[in-house]
């Protein structure tokens, strides 16, 4: 572990206990309330108090300079997972293989931030939890590899519309739009171009539960 690495983990772990308004105080910005975007709005006050660089854009890392994203992840007090953890969005024009794909890239190194607090509690009063610097193992790689060429090679044969949330292991597709309507383009079967909802890879509750844990863990 280099010492810049070493340095963040610690910032990042010396944040453990503190509200998420008080995070907000330090970031110099507003506590969030709620609604469907609460994750990310969590994530962009970490990001900012733990001086990110990377910007908000789909192609680039928080921390370019160490090859690693920030993921927020809410928790009950009991270490269950809320939710499952978006990676990044799917390019249907883009047809390369796992090692080459932003899946890969943005799991290369991920610290993974516990925001700990009951379902519908209120946002400003859950804790930062401890955080967990991860570097997927080559048996995990294995395994969202596997499940990334799965989705991928329907995707490929023109059967977007056929790929549920319940296909892969640990990683999924779901759709990202928040109203269900059509806003991307795909290929359909005969090689047509449809529309479609935009859709991205996210991470299953399963496994950052385990990693939580154990960043070795293959549940």
């Amino acid at each position: 572990m280099t010492l810049e690495l070493y340095a963040l983990l610690e910032r990042a772990r010396a944040f453990e206990g503190r509200s998420v308004e008080e995070i907000a105080a330090l970031a110099r910005a507003g506590a969030p309330s709620g609604g469907r975007s609460t994750k990310g709005k969590v994530g962009e006050l970490l990001e900012r108090v733990l001086g990110a660089t990377g910007g908000s854009g789909e192609r680039v890392v928080d921390f370019p300079s160490l090859g690693l994203e920030l993921k927020s992840i809410p928790i009950t007090e009991q270490g269950k997972v809320l939710e499952s953890t978006f990676v990044c969005a799917v390019r249907v024009d883009e047809e390369v293989d796992f090692d080459a794909s932003w899946v890969r890239k943005k799991l290369t190194r991920v610290l993974f931030v516990p925001i700990v607090g009951q379902r519908g509690s209120p946002l400003p009063s859950r804790r930062v939890g401890a955080a967990v610097l991860w570097e997927p193992s080559a048996a995990q790689l294995a395994e969202l590899r596997a499940d990334y060429d799965d989705i991928m090679g329907l995707i490929g044969i023109g059967r977007m519309e056929d790929v549920s949330g319940h296909l892969g292991k640990y990683l999924q597709l779901r759709p990202k739009a928040r109203d269900g309507s059509p806003r991307a383009v795909a290929f359909g079967r005969e090689g047509e171009r449809i529309r479609t909802v935009p859709r991205g890879f996210y991470l299953r509750p399963k496994l950052t539960e385990a990693l939580l844990r154990d960043p070795l863990a293959m549940p």
